[in-house]
C-alpha cells in the first residue's frame, strides 16, 4: 500500500489540511473541484446570504448531481463497450467461419483444376487416337 499524504489545500479562502492515500495533485484537485463549485453556486441570486448549513447542503447536493451523472455516464459507456465487445466476438467468429469456407473452396478449386488436367489430358489422348484412326 502506497504512504499517506498529507497535503494543505485552499477551500472557500480557508486553508484545510487533507490526509489521504491518492497523490497531492490529487488531493488539490479535489479542492479545486470544490472551489469551482463554490464558485458556481455564488453566482446564484441570494445564495451569499443563505445560511452555512443551507450552502453546505447545496454544495453537498451540486457534488451528488455531479457524481450520480458521471456515475450513469459510466454505466452507459460500460454497456457501450459490453455490446461493441459482443460485435467484436461475432466479428471474429463470423470471420473465421468465411476463411473457413474459403479454405473449403480452395481446396475444392484445386481439385477441380486437377480434374479437369486430367480430362484435358484424356481429351488430348482420344484426339490423338482419333487422329491415328483417321489416318488409317
Amino acid at each position: 500500500m502506497s504512504a499517506k499524504n498529507t497535503t494543505k489545500v485552499l477551500i472557500d479562502g480557508k486553508i484545510i489540511t487533507l490526509s489521504g492515500y491518492e497523490s497531492e495533485e490529487y488531493l488539490q484537485k479535489v479542492a479545486s473541484y470544490l472551489n469551482n463549485k463554490i464558485a458556481e453556486l455564488s453566482q446564484i441570486p441570494g445564495y451569499k446570504r443563505q445560511r452555512p448549513e443551507t450552502k453546505n447542503t447545496l454544495l453537498s447536493l451540486n457534488v451528488a448531481d455531479d457524481y450520480f451523472k458521471a456515475k450513469n455516464m459510466a454505466e452507459s459507456l460500460e454497456e457501450d463497450i459490453e455490446v461493441k465487445d459482443k460485435e467484436n466476438y461475432d466479428m471474429k467468429h463470423d470471420l473465421i467461419a468465411a476463411q473457413i469456407q474459403l479454405e473449403k473452396t480452395n481446396h475444392e478449386i484445386e481439385k477441380l483444376k486437377k480434374e479437369k488436367d486430367e480430362l484435358n489430358g484424356k481429351v488430348r489422348e482420344l484426339s490423338d487416337e482419333l487422329e491415328e484412326f483417321l489416318k488409317q
